[in-house]
């Protein structure tokens, strides 16, 4: 289990991707801040990688499928209902609600669910895989313009980098989502 506190105060967690590191660690100057944030990455079913800001999620859990309590006559993008230390929260498939064709295998011993908070409002968005936290720079966030329209309104924009590939670079995109946008979305309701 990982608290959103701990998302602040560990640097040593940008090892993943050595193409997203900064020169600097967190910390060795005020204007990190201000360059970069935080970002836990994720993967969908259908293998799309994306990341919520480290700062509107409250923490990270994996549990048994059998600890999701699942509610009939609900929403199908809700998987049911999870008691988080005496609070009940709602659990979705995030990559149903994204529109994504792919259901998230719930026949494993444990399902990776980001927890995510805005306000008095929590869910939890379960996941296929958890790819790890990075710091990212501002820079290299670009606008999306060729997404569904169904993730239009969910999606900040994508942090661009480049992998290399045999010789060549190749431009990577990892799609940044707006976690208030999808606890404010009518989907819930519908």
């Amino acid at each position: 289990m990982v608290s959103n506190s701990e998302f602040l105060t560990d640097p040593g967690q940008d090892q993943l991707h050595p193409q997203l590191q900064l020169e600097n660690s967190p910390g060795q100057g005020n204007e990190i801040g201000l360059l970069c944030e935080l970002h836990l990455r994720f993967y969908l079913p259908s293998g799309q990688e994306f990341a919520f800001p480290a700062t509107g999620v409250r923490e990270v859990i994996e549990v048994s499928p059998d600890r999701i309590t699942q509610i009939p006559n609900t929403s199908p993008l809700l998987l049911g209902t999870l008691n988080l230390r005496g609070r009940l929260i709602w659990v979705a498939d995030l990559g149903q609600f994204l529109g994504e064709t792919t259901p998230l295998n719930t026949d494993c011993s444990e399902i990776p669910i980001i927890v995510i908070e805005d306000q008095d409002m929590i869910l939890g968005l379960a996941v296929a895989e958890l790819s790890g936290i990075d710091w990212l720079y501002q820079e290299h966030i670009v606008p999306l313009n060729h997404v569904p329209d169904h993730q239009a309104e969910f999606l900040r924009g994508a942090y661009v980098f480049d992998i290399e590939k045999d010789i060549e670079k190749e431009k990577k995109y990892l799609q940044l989502l707006d976690q208030v946008a999808i606890l404010q979305s009518a989907r819930w309701s519908e």
